[in-house]
Formats: structure tokens, sequence, C-alpha cells
């Protein structure tokens, strides 16, 4: 079966899988395997078990929807990460998640201060007054 995990950033992962495992955080766990039936499910937070011979992956989701059917699965998801264990997946996506975060906060107040200046300076060049 062939497994396909987007963001909106593009592709995470693309090649064919023996079976996976979907496991959500709030809605418990199940298998797909070949020739499984139709299944659409939507995900909170979780992972995907990535079953391939004898190796095994986890792709670490936030906020998705998990689609399988003709032995092609499809999983859109806000944000993803993927490891050898589920564990070292969801600390690195956590980590990521953190310096976003930061980051934004960081560009946020640069903006409010740039926007401060902006104001103080039109208002001694006394802009808009004839």
């Amino acid at each position: 079966m062939r497994i396909v995990v987007s963001t909106h950033q593009g592709n995470l992962y693309n090649e064919e899988v023996d079976y996976v495992v979907v496991h959500s955080d709030s809605d418990g766990e199940y298998a797909v395997m070949q020739d499984h039936v139709p299944v659409i499910s939507v995900m909170d937070s979780g992972y995907i078990k990535l079953v391939k011979g004898n190796d095994e992956f986890y792709v670490v989701v936030v906020s998705g929807i998990f689609e399988y059917h003709d032995n092609f699965a499809t999983i859109l998801v806000q944000e993803a990460h993927i490891g050898r264990s589920a564990e070292s997946a969801k600390t690195h996506l956590e980590s990521i998640r953190k310096e976003r975060l930061e980051k934004n906060r960081q560009e946020s107040s640069d903006f409010t201060q740039k926007e401060k200046e902006l104001r103080e300076n039109l208002k001694k060049a006394q802009a808009g007054h004839l």
C-alpha cells in the first residue's frame, strides 16, 4: 500500500509500506493493512506508525485527516514530523513548535516597536499638517 503524508509545506513522506497503525490521542488506535475497507478519520494529535519490512517509522501529527481507499492512504495534517520512535518525533516536533512560537512573539514585539517609532516620527515631522 502507498502512503502520502502532506502538510501545507508539501509532502513529508510518500512511499510504499506494509501497513500503518493510526493512533489518535483522543480516539485510540487502529491498524490499516493491504485491502482494508475504506476509512476516513479526523486526528487531533497523535502519530501514525509506518511499517515497511523490519523498519518502523513514526509520523507525529497535529490536527489532520486520515483517508484510506484502494490501497492508498493520504494523511493531510497541519504539522508533522517523522522519526524512528514516536517519542523522538514528538520531542522534535515540540521543539520546532516552540522555536516558531518564540519567533512569532519576537516578530510581533518588533512590529509593535516599529509602529510606535513610526507614530513618533510622523508626529515630529508634522506629517499630514499644512
